[in-house]
């Protein structure tokens, strides 16, 4: 703004000073027309040259201010140029620094891009290097774990005989051994509701299978029981379009035999104990008047109607022959015979001298050493101190033959 005013004032200046030199020469040129057209005294003409010389001063001073003025003005062109030659000098000094700057950073940019291009590289080198160690880990873990599963499936393997179990529509060789396939139901025990169920569901399981070949009741050893459970075994038997062929390896009294003598065919060891008796049963009531004892008398007739009948039919003699037999042989009525004799008696079918458990393809010690345990026997002692052990509850008719000098072995 000063530059600007002082700019202003000059300019004004200059202009005053050229109208003063105007007003002056006009003046002069008025003076001399006059002097001309008047033609003045010498006096005048004095007058004239004093107005010439003042003029010619006036002039001089005005040329001096002027070119103070002019001085003035380049001086202050002087000062802009060198204000503008700093700030261009300032500016380039900026631009400078900027580009100065703009390098430093575009170094920096570029380090740290190969920096980054360098951490990345690794960063892709270290993750090939575990997905090559992962690769190898892994492929060790399933070569591992197939060698296990080899060991493991060759260990199975021994568990399993290479054989097939055998089907045979007529299973009794010519030598007396019995082939029982894997369509064998065991009937062991106590016979109940649930030996019926399992009995006759697998009856009807072997049935929907195959109607042809035979379905095998294997009896270990069964002391009988529910009459009306054993009906139902005996009625799923008659209702089999399969053949069933019960066998009888040791024991089989009361329902149990009713179920051999009744079966399309059955067979027995020689040494195998079948026992036939008539109905017989524990009232568990405190107390029976005369009528209830004679209802349960002729619901227990009719009972054993519906199952001796059918026995004494197959021996060829009547209800009343069969209970005299019973009673012929012992006071309590239990008949009992080996195997041999109840062929005789029509009992069983077959008497076999040797059983071929075809379906047996698994190691049978697999799972019972836990069960061997279980059923060893528990040392106890006695009131003198001395260490026995009791033995288990032999099955009806059954004996102990055995050494035993020094009592360790007791009955209950």
């Amino acid at each position: 703004m000063k530059k600007i005013s002082f700019l202003l004032l000059l300019g004004f200046s200059i202009s005053s000073l050229s109208a003063k030199e105007a007003q002056v020469s006009k003046a002069g040129s008025n003076d001399a027309k006059e002097a001309q057209e008047e033609k003045a005294p010498n006096s005048l003409t004095e007058e004239i040259s004093r107005l010439e010389s003042a003029n010619k001063l006036e002039a001089e001073k005005l040329t001096q201010e002027t070119g103070d003025l002019r001085s003035e003005i380049a001086r202050l062109k002087m000062e802009r140029e060198l204000i503008t030659e700093r700030l261009a000098l300032e500016s380039a000094k900026r631009d400078e620094a900027v580009k100065d700057a703009v390098a430093e950073a575009e170094v920096t940019i570029a380090e740290l891009s190969r920096e980054a291009e360098i951490s990345r590289i690794r960063a892709e080198k270290l993750a090939s290097d575990l997905k090559s160690v992962q690769s190898e880990s892994a492929m060790e873990l399933v070569r591992l774990k197939s060698e296990i599963e080899t060991i493991q499936t060759m260990e199975k393997r021994e568990l399993f005989a290479d054989s097939e179990p055998v089907y045979l529509q007529n299973p009794l060789r010519d030598d007396g051994v019995l082939v029982i396939s894997d369509r064998r139901i065991p009937l062991n025990g106590l016979i109940g509701s649930e030996t019926a169920d399992f009995i006759t569901n697998r009856i009807d399981f072997w049935n929907n299978l195959d109607r042809k070949l035979p379905i095998f009741i294997v009896i270990d050893a069964s002391p009988g029981g529910s009459v009306m459970s054993g009906y139902r075994i005996l009625k799923a038997m008659e209702a089999s379009e399969a053949p069933i062929h019960v066998v009888v390896k040791s024991f089989a009294a009361s329902m149990a035999a009713c179920i051999a003598t009744l079966a399309e065919e059955s067979y027995a060891y020689p040494n195998a104990v079948i026992l036939h008796h008539q109905i017989s049963s524990q009232i568990f009531f405190a107390r029976l008047n005369l009528t209830q004892q004679k209802e349960f008398y002729e619901e227990s007739q009719r009972w054993w109607k519906r199952l001796a009948t059918p026995v004494a039919k197959k021996m060829g003699i009547s209800t009343e022959d069969f209970i005299k037999k019973m009673y012929s042989k012992s006071t309590s009525g239990d008949w009992s015979e080996f195997g041999d004799r109840a062929k005789e008696l029509k009992w069983v079918n077959h008497i076999v001298e040797g059983i071929v458990e075809s379906s047996i393809t698994v190691n049978p010690d697999l799972g019972d050493k836990e069960n061997a345990k279980k059923e060893a026997l528990a040392e106890q002692l006695d009131g003198d101190g001395k260490v026995f052990t009791y033995l288990p509850r032999l099955n009806p008719k059954d004996v102990y033959f055995l050494y035993n000098p020094d009592s360790y072995y007791r009955m209950r």
